[in-house]
């Protein structure tokens, strides 16, 4: 309980490993205002269920932080979430909205749920609008265009007869 580590340059999975232990370690200090304080060098381990409960807790986590928490933890956070996280700090979100992973958060949002952050962020989804990811197709062959073509006849053809006889 007492031991100090900076997890910062561990692997992912070590940081995951070391915030449960830690976890673990201080579960008995959670509902204490000490609990922050305690599990924040290891929060860069945390999955998204714990940080959407510790933004409950009016924490004022700094950017700093923020940025260096698990990705995949960090895209599950809604604005709210973010900003119980951060509390006080909120406005310094915004010098960071055009770097990762703040940028790659930003895009995933509702517009209008990041407008009520009131700190100017830009670029979220905009209401009634669809993000499509285009899927990246492979560069094309340098077989003939007939040995590309040949496969798709079949489908082609029942496809002219079946609108031929619709018509």
């Amino acid at each position: 309980r007492l031991a100090s580590l900076n997890p910062s340059n561990c692997s992912q999975e070590a940081k995951n490993i070391l915030y449960q232990k830690a976890k673990e370690a201080f579960s008995d200090q959670h509902h204490l205002p000490a609990y922050y304080e305690l599990i924040l060098p290891y929060l860069e381990g945390a999955p998204a269920a714990d940080l959407k409960a510790l933004s409950k807790d009016d924490v004022n986590m700094n950017v700093t932080t923020f940025v260096a928490l698990r990705r995949d933890s960090l895209m599950l956070l809604t604005p709210s979430e973010v900003q119980g996280l951060l509390g006080m700090n909120l406005p310094d979100l915004a010098q960071w909205q055009s770097r990762a992973p703040v940028r790659d958060w930003i895009v995933q949002q509702k517009q209008s749920e990041l407008d009520k952050l009131h700190i100017g962020l830009t670029g979220g989804t905009q209401e009634g609008y669809i993000n499509l990811v285009t899927p990246k197709f492979p560069a094309p062959s340098s077989a003939p265009l007939g040995a590309v073509a040949l496969p798709l006849l079949p489908a082609l053809l029942l496809s002219v007869l079946t609108v031929a006889s619709l018509s």
